[in-house]
């Protein structure tokens, strides 16, 4: 199936690599193969040539819009007649498909994010802390829905960015377990007081928490500062879900632990057939449903090519 909605819309500004690549400037490359090499994920080959290319500019991008949005603070202080308020973290999320490569993605800014001299203190969280443990889900029919809107514990989720935005001193996250995949419910993470918070998720740009005939009036992503929707092909996404399977199975699920054990012993051809029934049969129906419609809604697009690279920059007009 194409991509839904393919014309150009007028409100983006549009480069090609080469184009994008220019716009780093004279921003120096403070990444190392050995630190790349523990960023990726699975099956996620980005190169030091895609972080030249690709994340060095958006890094300086997202340094110049963060200044600009603490000197705005600082100037409606100002205006206010009172001190400088303490500083409020600026909120970037990342959205996009299962596979798209969104965890690599937050990893690599938020560690070229960190060494810009004026805001080293750069935290990731991703949204799937926030999902219903399983024992919750499985009450509610939902298992086979796990990533969809109705999922997630949106309002505790809505309630950690409120009190990140709020400049609360400590925030705390719930923790999930990939090899268990549920919630570890002795475990959480604590935020305190970060310049910068990038935001990981499916469904942070949606407007919606998937309960029919419920609209919400506030949305997460109604206190993101800047938005990133990673973009690809459905033939390319299925095909990336598929390849990080077989390597899933032949790592984390051989773990006695791991809640995809059984799969661990099935051959290449019986991977492959369970991950594809697994893609189309939950994260394409989550993908044509829920995902792809807030791509335009994204402040940035990343649209990538058959290798994971990114072929296009698409910027939003201010």
């Amino acid at each position: 199936m194409a991509r839904v909605g393919r014309s150009e819309p007028s409100r983006y500004l549009l480069f090609d690599r080469a184009e994008w690549q220019r716009l780093r400037a004279a921003t120096p490359l403070t990444l190392t193969e050995a630190d790349l090499e523990a960023l990726r994920s699975l099956n996620d080959k980005v190169s030091l040539a895609e972080v030249e290319a690709i994340y060095l500019p958006l890094s300086r991008l997202l340094n110049l819009y963060v200044a600009a949005t603490q000197d705005l603070h600082h100037a409606t202080d100002t205006f206010l007649g009172k001190p400088a308020s303490k500083v409020v973290p600026y909120v970037i999320g990342i959205a996009g498909s299962v596979a798209a490569g969104k965890s690599t993605t937050a990893r690599v800014l938020r560690e070229l994010l960190a060494r810009w001299p004026n805001h080293p203190r750069v935290e990731l969280i991703t949204t799937d802390g926030f999902l219903f443990p399983n024992r919750t889900l499985e009450t509610r029919s939902l298992m086979n829905r796990k990533g969809f809107p109705e999922s997630y514990d949106q309002r505790k989720l809505l309630r950690f960015v409120l009190d990140l935005k709020a400049g609360e001193e400590e925030v705390t996250a719930p923790v999930y377990s990939h090899l268990s995949y549920d919630i570890v419910p002795s475990r959480t993470r604590t935020v305190r007081r970060p310049d910068i918070v990038i935001l990981e998720g499916l469904n942070i740009l949606q407007t919606g928490d998937g309960v029919p005939g419920r609209v919400p009036t506030t949305f997460i992503s109604d206190f993101i500062d800047f938005s990133i929707y990673l973009d690809a092909d459905e033939v390319e996404l299925e095909r990336w879900y598929v390849e990080r399977f077989l390597t899933l199975r032949d790592t984390v699920f051989q773990d006695s632990a791991s809640y995809f054990r059984r799969f661990g012993s099935l051959s290449d051809e019986g991977a492959r057939s369970q991950a594809r029934e697994l893609w189309r049969g939950i994260n394409l129906i989550n993908l044509r449903e829920n995902i792809l419609p807030t791509r335009e809604r994204a402040r940035l697009i990343l649209e990538k090519g058959v290798g994971h690279e990114v072929i296009r920059v698409k910027l939003q007009r201010l």
